[in-house]
């Protein structure tokens, strides 16, 4: 069931007109205001009921008595059951980031190791996202950081490789790892496929949990090796054993009876909130990651936990237990709901005691500390925002600054690229980068790509947030150049009928010296600020950032043309196919030789789509 109310009257009345078409189902509500943006999102377990509580005049708490007289119209879904109703609900508050909700803000995924099945010698590598590839994963690790600090110990341990199927099938000598002793050389033979499947076999019970066992092993194999004076063997053994406990120190504490969990705690100070996640898997610390979820004034800690936890496993697999500082509002429909997504038992805990509490603890000093980081440099930001709107003359602060670059050598394999910053510092989900695209750009023509990405950019505003209603206009531009570039830029903006926002193009000096930049407005005399002044260091890092940003875009995007290969352009052939091509015959050229039959042979590779890879090399012979 759906329903909507067009009338423009705001406050409890609004809301008591609804309940004569409620029953008691469970279901989702909407509270939106006069221009139809959604204020709230709530789930209920009988929809009259929990409506009826908003319809009363007293008895709210100032948040919600806000939302209430803003409110001007609701809408509503019914669901089977409150868990659905749970389910439906952050995903709802995830899309419409309603002003009234708790909200997490930054929601990536996290990387595994995986140690791949595919092949006779496997690799062990970082891998983030879906879990589509054969192979045994282990994870989550808090950061990219964290995983490659894990295995860069575990090659040293296991020397297990980690180079590509391609190059692996095309390797005639050992690498520089092998030299290094960071791998075993099974490319050219230099360990047995039992043995390797051994030390396979190994890192999977090391990342289990199990690695007592192991360093028993490697201990007596050390041993072994000095009483029969094998003296290179016994300290190459010994400096994996120094390696294994290394990977373990990094890990912090390791807790002894926790195997499996998430220690979740919260602390909130003047109206800001930091959540800290540490991840236990296989009784080890896996890292930790701290968020900032946006939230209303008088907010208390069980919504934002509810609130956060529904968000925050919307994507990712909950553990069987989470262990948090702070109690939620229904726990065991919370548990109910993650258990039904993990197709297992959740628990959900509040531990007062013992080596759990003990966690719990440190999580909540981490998030302490973090949250008072965080404000400082909010504030640190918030003068440097003012003092910036200063200097160029701007009405207020700036909430949204965005600063382009351009990237390329001698024209080729050119990008745009945007950068955006704010009052929380750099917003990196909100980087964007630009292929360009212009047949008609001649090589280097830097004006003629900076039209290009900003009518891109633009275009694409003006279509989705015409009104600009969704905080994603910018309230400054930065470009880099002088008079003549933001002349370019105006011009660029007025033929889009885009001129109330301000831009200022930042030159460097006579010298070209970082400190002696000039600063440019239209139909303004160029300035300068002073050397020492914190609003031009935070001009430069702003400027340095986007040029960072630049010229990884644009070796990402060299990179991948380096690697292309005809292949790249049959038809019917994607990226694993074209793996199982190159591993089979060695090359692109081998591949472009090869007769029909050769071809049908590759494991993966259909009759019909070997006539097509065979017609797309010999089409005229």
């Amino acid at each position: 069931m759906s329903s909507e109310n067009t009338n423009k009257q705001t406050g409890h009345q609004v809301i008591r007109d609804y309940l004569k078409s409620l029953d008691g189902s469970p279901g989702v509500y909407r509270m939106l205001d006069e221009k139809a943006r959604v204020l709230y999102v709530g789930k209920a377990r009988n929809l009259k009921a929990r409506v009826s509580n908003y319809s009363r005049s007293t008895g709210h708490s100032p948040r919600i008595s806000r939302m209430i007289a803003e409110t001007a119209s609701m809408m509503f879904l019914t669901t089977r059951t409150e868990t659905e109703a749970l389910l439906l609900e952050q995903n709802l508050i995830k899309q419409l980031k309603p002003v009234y909700n708790v909200l997490l803000r930054d929601d990536k995924s996290f990387p595994n190791i995986l140690l791949t099945g595919n092949h006779p010698f496997p690799m062990i590598r970082k891998h983030r996202g879906a879990r589509k590839e054969k192979g045994s994963y282990f994870g989550p690790f808090a950061s990219a950081g964290a995983v490659n600090r894990t295995l860069n110990q575990l090659q040293k341990v296991f020397l297990l490789r980690n180079c590509s199927d391609s190059i692996f099938e095309s390797r005639t000598r050992p690498c520089l790892l092998f030299q290094i002793k960071r791998c075993s050389g099974p490319c050219v033979g230099r360990i047995s496929e039992q043995d390797y499947a051994n030390a396979v076999a190994d890192a999977g019970r090391f990342l289990s949990g199990r690695s007592t066992e192991i360093q028993e092993r490697l201990a007596t194999e050390m041993q072994s090796a000095s009483e029969a004076m094998e003296f290179e063997r016994a300290a190459a053994l010994r400096d994996r054993i120094k390696a294994l406990t290394q990977v373990q120190t990094s890990q912090g504490i390791n807790p002894r009876t926790v195997s499996e969990a998430d220690v979740v705690a919260l602390h909130v100070d003047k109206g800001q909130a930091c959540v800290q996640v540490f991840f236990v898997r296989a009784n080890q610390n896996w890292g930790n990651h701290d968020y900032y979820p946006r939230l209303s004034a008088d907010v208390e800690e069980p919504e934002i936990l509810q609130a956060f936890l529904g968000q925050f496993y919307q994507t990712k697999e909950p553990p069987r237990q989470i262990i948090l500082s702070h109690p939620v509002e229904e726990p065991e429909l919370l548990a109910r709901a993650l258990g039904e997504r993990a197709g297992r038992k959740v628990e959900i805990i509040v531990p007062q005691r013992g080596e759990k509490a003990e966690l719990i603890e440190g999580a909540l000093r981490n998030a302490r500390e973090s949250l008072a980081r965080k404000m400082s440099e909010s504030a640190t930001q918030a003068k440097l925002l003012k003092g910036l709107a200063d200097a160029f003359g701007l009405e207020g602060p700036p909430s949204r600054i965005e600063v382009y670059d351009n990237s390329h050598i001698q024209g080729t394999n050119a990008v745009g690229a945007m950068i955006v910053a704010g009052p929380d510092g750099f917003m990196k989900n909100q980087y964007r980068k630009f292929n360009i695209k212009g047949d008609s750009i001649t090589p280097g023509d830097d004006f003629g790509m900076m039209k290009e990405v900003l009518t891109r950019r633009f275009k694409r505003l003006l279509k989705e947030d015409p009104e600009r209603q969704e905080g994603m206009w910018p309230d400054l531009l930065l470009i880099d150049g002088g008079a003549g570039q933001v002349s370019a830029v105006a011009e660029i903006m007025g033929e889009m009928g885009v001129q109330d926002i301000p831009m200022v193009g930042v030159a460097k000096g006579v010298d070209r010296d970082a400190g002696k930049e000039e600063f440019y407005r239209k139909g303004q005399r160029p300035f300068a600020l002073r050397h020492n002044d914190p609003v031009l260091y935070f001009v430069q890092r702003m400027r340095d950032e986007a040029h960072r940003f630049a010229i990884g875009t644009h070796r990402a995007k060299r990179a991948k043309a380096v690697g292309a290969t005809p292949l790249d352009d049959v038809p019917g052939v994607g990226a694993t196919r074209k793996r199982a091509l190159l591993q089979h015959f060695g090359s692109a050229k081998a591949v472009s030789r090869a007769n029909l039959a050769d071809l049908k042979a590759v494991d993966g590779v259909s009759d019909a789509l070997a006539e097509t890879i065979y017609a797309f090399f010999h089409e005229g012979s």
